[in-house]
């Protein structure tokens, strides 16, 4: 299995450029590819996949997208014992992060660290900057966080069992409830915890204040799978209780956005001939649940 890919939907002709910036910001950070390939009924989407800080990512742009929703956010640790210019590292990403985008916590220091905020980019993204000391486990630069709130606030540490009981390969790390309710957040809810699940760390909260946001399509994660046994297993799995959708995407229980595909598509979209691109995703377009000989046998031709 492959590491899960947070998949981003932005506005119209703006998946290359938001990927060129995203490169930009800090090493190990590179533009992969993009490609283009023709919308059902007209128009053209572009798909670009991009990597920050090693962590990789998939952007599209279809026509206008769905408001970017900050239930799922990045975060990005700058860790001051692998590098002492840390400090100063997480002032220069948040003001390039920050150029016309918006403030949702000041960068300053808090409780549970001596530096963070969280910023709005120009595209929508949200991302939370930390400045931490590794004890423990080291972690990855960028980490996926999860924001439960409204319908599904409180249930953060529930859905981490869940994901824990649906990878093979997972564990729970940090976990930190309230010890007390607090204001509308109960006692016991999450105000951090991470885990591990198909070689990705994600993170996640508990919030119950009256944010205005949920969970939606513009920011899912993406599962790619070698064979249909893995997409029929975390098709099945992800989606009980949930929302089975078109393309492979589906929502679970909690509402989050998951698409299980086929690495035939990404080999298609990275190597393919636009002939070769045109079959696959013409072939992809008809499908709920993804079918792996069809894409292939569109693949080859």
């Amino acid at each position: 299995m492959f590491p899960i890919k947070p998949h981003i939907w932005f506005d119209q002709d703006k998946a290359k450029e938001a990927a060129e910036f995203y490169a930009s910001l800090m090493p190990d950070s590179a533009l992969n590819y993009v490609n283009h390939f023709a919308m059902p009924g007209g128009g053209e989407c572009e798909a670009a996949e991009f990597t920050v800080a090693g962590q990789p990512f998939l952007g599209i742009s279809a026509g206008h997208g769905l408001k970017i929703s900050p239930a799922i956010s990045f975060m990005i640790n700058f860790d001051s014992s692998r590098d002492p210019d840390a400090s100063k590292q997480i002032d220069k990403v948040w003001s390039k992060l920050l150029s016309s985008g918006e403030v949702m916590m000041p960068l300053d220091r808090y409780p549970f660290s001596e530096r963070y905020g969280w910023v709005s980019d120009k595209y929508g993204v949200s991302w939370q900057l930390i400045l931490t000391n590794t004890v423990g486990e080291e972690r990855p630069v960028i980490v996926p966080s999860l924001l439960y709130t409204g319908d599904v606030a409180g249930k953060a540490n529930e859905a981490i069992d869940f994901y824990c009981s649906v990878f093979k390969d997972s564990k729970r790390g940090t976990t930190a409830p309230r010890p007390e309710d607090m204001g509308p957040d109960k006692a016991g809810t999450l105000m951090f915890a991470d885990f591990y699940v198909n070689h990705t760390w994600l993170a996640a909260m508990d919030s119950a204040h009256p944010h205005g946001f949920a969970f939606n399509d513009a920011v899912s994660l993406l599962i790619a799978c070698e064979t249909q046994e893995d997409i029929d297993y975390y098709w099945s799995a992800l989606s009980t209780d949930g929302e089975p959708g078109q393309c492979g995407w589906l929502k679970d229980k909690y509402g989050v956005s998951w698409q299980i595909v086929s690495t035939v598509m990404f080999e298609a979209l990275k190597n393919g001939s636009p002939e070769q691109v045109a079959r696959v995703t013409q072939t992809f377009m008809t499908m709920k649940k993804v079918d792996v000989a069809a894409l292939q046998q569109a693949y080859n031709g």
